[in-house]
């Protein structure tokens, strides 16, 4: 494999890389508001609105 290959092919993981991680960003930040916590205290449920 020619240099210019292997720097083709570690272009391409790096823009995949790059496009997961804006990826899992937008569907972490699309979540509903709620969070339920069970603990110690009981049962506490939060909402960002």
């Amino acid at each position: 494999m020619s240099r210019n290959s292997l720097y083709g092919v570690i272009a391409i993981l790096v823009i995949a890389l790059v496009a997961f991680g804006i990826y899992t960003y937008q569907q972490q930040q699309a979540r509903p508001g709620i969070e339920v916590r069970v603990d110690e205290q009981g049962i506490s449920i939060d909402g960002n609105s």
